[in-house]
């Protein structure tokens, strides 16, 4: 069983969502990477979501493309990333990582190369925001040759037809967009999300995480009342950005823990439903 897979059936046991904090790579610099993973994982982390910085992230609203910019000028690279990972292997080997980011950086590696690459780094799943699953059919086989969970994305505004292609593709768990826009781009309605929910889940037995936008503890009890996963992106990426270099890790960290706090408490509420 693949670790993002024993993540959810130990969750699920404990009537549990997942706690996801996304960050960039790289950001603010290559060398507190590794010290990100050690502080999200330590203040709750269940699963970590790794952005691989990239100059046009085309989803993603002003604060993530700001992380993206710093990683890059501090010279945070794929291969690098990779090493990062491999490097918490050797201390972690039970959480989940999972890269994130768009196509330029992994076909400029080659598709083949970066899965034998991850995999031997100890990465779990990817999702690449700008391979449609229409013509992700080789990528896919690329990252199941290597025993790597493709993750991909739907949103308010998905058909039926590609929420069953997602269903029939997807693996580890699909990313549901929480709302029209970028990250970080507005409040989310739980009933919408919700109701959308019900309908992916009618087609299929994958675990569906919910992310963009969720912003408080609060919204994150909410959300994870029903979703398999919350994931948290910009809110902790804000207090990277403010925070001094050598206290963005522990900063970060701090934030998470209260999305934990929100996160457990709707282990609670399920409990009394």
């Amino acid at each position: 069983m693949s670790r993002i897979a024993a993540t959810f059936e130990g969750l699920r046991a404990q009537r549990r969502a997942a706690l996801v904090p996304f960050v960039t790579a790289g950001d603010p610099t290559p060398a507190t990477t590794l010290g990100m993973l050690r502080a999200l994982v330590k203040n709750g982390a269940d699963i970590v979501e790794l952005g691989v910085p990239f100059s046009d992230p085309m989803a993603d609203g002003p604060t993530i493309q700001r992380s993206s910019e710093r990683a890059l000028r501090a010279g945070t690279g794929l291969a690098m990333i990779l090493d990062t990972v491999k490097e918490y292997r050797r201390e972690d080997d039970r959480t989940p990582i999972v890269l994130m980011g768009y196509a330029n950086p992994v076909e400029h590696m080659g598709a083949e190369k970066f899965a034998a690459r991850a995999k031997e780094s100890g990465v779990d799943g990817v999702l690449i925001v700008d391979y449609p699953p229409e013509e992700s059919g080789a990528w896919v086989e690329a990252l199941a040759g290597a025993g790597i969970d493709p993750i991909f994305l739907l949103s308010p505004t998905s058909s039926e037809s590609r929420i069953d292609l997602v269903a029939r593709m997807a693996k580890g768990y699909i990313y549901y967009v929480s709302l029209k826009g970028v990250t970080g781009a507005a409040t989310i309605d739980t009933a919408d999300v919700e109701r959308m929910l019900t309908r992916i889940r009618a087609r299929t037995g994958v675990p569906v995480g919910v992310g963009f936008g969720i912003r408080d503890p609060q919204t994150a009890r909410a959300i994870a009342r029903f979703a398999d996963a919350v994931v948290i992106g910009s809110r902790l990426v804000e207090e990277i950005e403010r925070s001094e270099p050598g206290l963005a890790a522990a900063n970060a960290g701090a934030v998470l823990a209260g999305f934990r706090a929100g996160v457990d408490a709707a282990a609670g509420d399920r409990s009394a439903e």
